[in-house]
């Protein structure tokens, strides 16, 4: 399906154009639970809009699937590439942050499975793993076409979602979440304290044995390595706050969970998620990396390029990326 003569061509644009912005979130949404790259999956998705303009989609029966499984094939190639990069990566790796809410820029399909939370616990599957639990748990694609992807049989992809399955509810269970009332008002609470340089404050919202990751990706000045105990990350947070004081610091969704955003000067210094487990944070995330800022919108954001079939009134802000002068630990 989907290789044969192309139609004609107002026949074709028909066909994108009543079903491409139905099913692009999924493209997009598929894309970005297996690379946690926002630019990746735009990449990804304007691959697989090119593949369908290409194809006879009268022969496709179910295009979503379709469409879902051509981005998830690209995907897997780069996914497998990817792991070369994450070694030599400079420092900690976190997922590129993707605003999602009400205001956000790119449509996506918002599930837990977009938390930042859960895509670190995804990276550790093995990419076939990966692709194989996205593909059956996430988006119900049925094992015959996963195994497609993967070039297994249909059993071995179904075990490959099984074991998945396994490590990701193990994960999950170590590392329970909150529920979002609590994490909104640990996080508000986490950000006045912030705010304020209060160091008895930011201890008593830390849990004694918190982690405090941030990835710079050799871009801005951040911690090469996790900082870990409440006293020594409060520490930190205090010391910051009195050598760079942002302008603002907005509470936002990011992958589906509340994020602070650290702006100044209109441009975006940081995005900070929290693992929040019995009113305490147990792990906080700030992405330094002004490449990973893409999807979240500057204070006055500008008109950027589309992609195809985007409309017009829609399209994540690129170019908010800079080289903070901010001194990270």
């Amino acid at each position: 399906m989907g290789d044969g003569r192309v139609p004609e061509g107002s026949q074709q644009e028909d066909l994108l154009g009543t079903e491409w912005e139905t099913h692009r979130p999924a493209v997009f949404g598929v894309a970005y639970r297996l690379l946690g790259s926002v630019a990746d999956a735009e990449d990804v998705t304007q691959d697989v809009w090119l593949r369908a303009a290409g194809a006879d989609l009268r022969e496709v029966d179910d295009l979503r699937a379709w469409l879902v499984t051509v981005a998830a094939r690209r995907s897997y190639d780069i996914l497998r590439s990817a792991r070369v990069r994450r070694e030599t990566y400079v420092g900690p790796w976190l997922p590129e942050p993707l605003l999602t809410g009400p205001d956000a820029a790119e449509p996506v399909l918002v599930d837990e499975s977009v938390s930042s939370a859960m895509l670190l616990i995804m990276e550790k599957l093995s990419p076939p793993e990966r692709v194989a639990f996205v593909l059956h748990d996430v988006f119900g694609l049925e094992f015959a076409g996963i195994a497609e992807v993967l070039d297994v049989s249909a059993p071995g992809a179904r075990q490959l979602a099984s074991r998945a399955r396994r490590r990701v509810a193990k994960a999950k269970e170590s590392a329970p979440q909150a529920p979002k009332a609590e994490r909104e008002r640990v996080l508000v609470a986490f950000r006045a304290a912030y705010e304020a340089g209060d160091l008895a404050g930011l201890v008593r919202l830390l849990h004694p044995d918190a982690v405090f990751v941030t990835d710079g990706g050799g871009k801005v000045i951040a911690a090469r390595k996790p900082i870990q105990g409440a006293e020594r990350i409060a520490g930190v947070m205090v010391r910051l706050v009195r050598q760079w004081r942002p302008d603002r610091i907005d509470v936002v969704e990011v992958g589906g969970e509340l994020a602070l955003v650290f702006r100044r000067e209109g441009r975006v210094h940081s995005v900070d998620t929290a693992q929040i487990t019995d009113g305490l944070i147990t792990a906080y995330r700030r992405v330094l990396n002004p490449e990973k800022h893409s999807s979240v919108r500057p204070s006055h954001p500008a008109g950027p390029p589309r992609l195809p079939g985007e409309n017009a009134a829609r399209g994540a802000c690129r170019g908010v990326g800079h080289t903070s002068e901010a001194k990270e630990p």
